[in-house]
């Protein structure tokens, strides 16, 4: 165990504070159990280290471990946690659960026998909470986490607190709120570069080295962790992969499953499954008319790479605008609001407002005599009226 405490210490050493994402600021730390999910590279581990270099000291009273560490290979977690807490310990922090076999099950003994330690786990976005025999559910709260919003990115980048605002807000008072801004910084200057490599912290590692590590995690996902957590067949990895170019190249479209059947050599039904699997995978985003009570086998009406910074990935030649912007605002949205495909305008947000997007000339015309009815325009600082800036929706978190 000293090992890893010896390792915990020297990642503090490295860890930052210069950054610190909103989102720590939405979890309830005080609870027993908290589970962060999310896609590879959005920074959950950074999260950790940096809550836990803020708040502990270094008296044994915490531990952070990842469960792909080697030593977990003739260790048991269930081991480390009893002598853990015999020494004093009182929050154990644990990365990668999901490389872990029978991580559930040990969490739930650990969670019912050591009723005074606090546990926080993260794993991938795939992560089943709720299983027949083991649910944690009833025991962890979980969030998932998200790649940086737009706003994150100027704070990151520029050294800013600029707050987020909600959507509400941007209704009904989005010029107040976009001449705030603009006061600190001049948004569209950096939208672009937002838009192509600054979904995902690592951006500011190696820069030339984006598009690689990114279509790294892409591959593991793929090959790896859909196998592992979703019983994607080995041979079927191939066909997958075909899939998601085909999804990339065409994205946003209305999906015609016979054809997409016919083009990646799976099945129907298999189709529609690993649609599924795909969007828990945050590789891409599922939109139906209706979402609620939506099944595993049903079709979606539209479907969008679930960034931006993917559409630069996995199709960089000739990318759309307008395809740019949408997927751009049905991420954005997508993290604390429900958004639906819409018949008339281009999407239907909580069931409430339907939203056009478009360039900085884009009219009304398509939305016509519906109440609740904005267009976010891309290519101007501020609006007026129901015109509201496009770049705005990336403060919404």
């Amino acid at each position: 165990m000293d090992q890893l405490f010896e390792r915990y210490y020297r990642l503090l050493d490295n860890i930052s504070l210069d950054f610190f994402r909103g989102y720590a600021g939405s979890i309830n730390w005080k609870a027993r159990m908290i589970g962060i999910r999310g896609a590879r590279g959005v920074g959950k581990t950074t999260l950790l280290l940096q809550y836990m270099k803020r708040n502990f000291p270094r008296d044994g009273s915490s531990l952070y471990a990842s469960l792909d560490n080697i030593w977990f290979t003739e260790n048991r977690l269930t081991d480390l946690t009893d002598r853990f807490v015999k020494q004093g310990g009182h929050y154990l922090f644990l990365d990668e659960v999901h490389k872990y076999n029978g991580w559930s099950q040990e969490l739930k003994n650990i969670y019912d026998g050591y009723p005074g330690l606090k546990i926080v786990f993260t794993g991938s976005s795939l992560l089943e909470i709720r299983k027949s025999r083991v649910d944690l559910s009833r025991r962890a709260i979980v969030y998932d986490m998200r790649g940086l919003s737009f706003r994150e990115y100027l704070n990151l980048t520029l050294g800013l607190e600029l707050p987020a605002v909600s959507l509400e807000d941007i209704i009904s008072s989005h010029l107040d709120r976009a001449l705030e801004i603009l006061k600190k910084v001049k948004p569209m200057k950096y939208f672009s570069a937002y838009l192509k490599s600054g979904y995902y912290p690592f951006f500011l590692e190696v820069p030339e080295l984006y598009f690689h590590k990114l279509e790294e995690i892409i591959n593991l996902i793929l090959e790896t962790e859909l196998p592992l957590l979703r019983k994607v067949e080995i041979e079927n990895v191939p066909k997958l992969k075909l899939l998601l170019k085909i999804l990339a190249e065409s994205a946003p479209f209305i999906p015609n499953i016979v054809k997409l059947s016919e083009r990646s050599g799976l099945t129907r039904n298999t189709v529609i499954s690993y649609l599924g699997y795909l969007e828990e995978a945050h590789l891409e985003k599922n939109l139906y008319k209706n979402a609620k009570g939506i099944t595993r086998l049903q079709k979606p009406d539209k479907i969008y790479l679930e960034n931006t910074n993917l559409m630069h990935a996995l199709s960089p030649v000739g990318i759309n605008t307008g395809n740019l912007r949408e997927t751009f605002f049905v991420n954005q949205l997508s993290e604390s609001h429900v958004v639906e495909y819409a018949e008339e305008g281009d999407f239907l947000v909580d069931g409430r407002f339907v939203f056009e997007t478009g360039g900085k000339s884009k009219g009304f015309d398509q939305i016509k005599g519906i109440g609740n009815s904005f267009v976010a325009a891309d290519g101007i600082e501020y609006g007026t009226g129901n015109r509201i800036p496009l770049w705005l929706f990336g403060f919404l978190y």
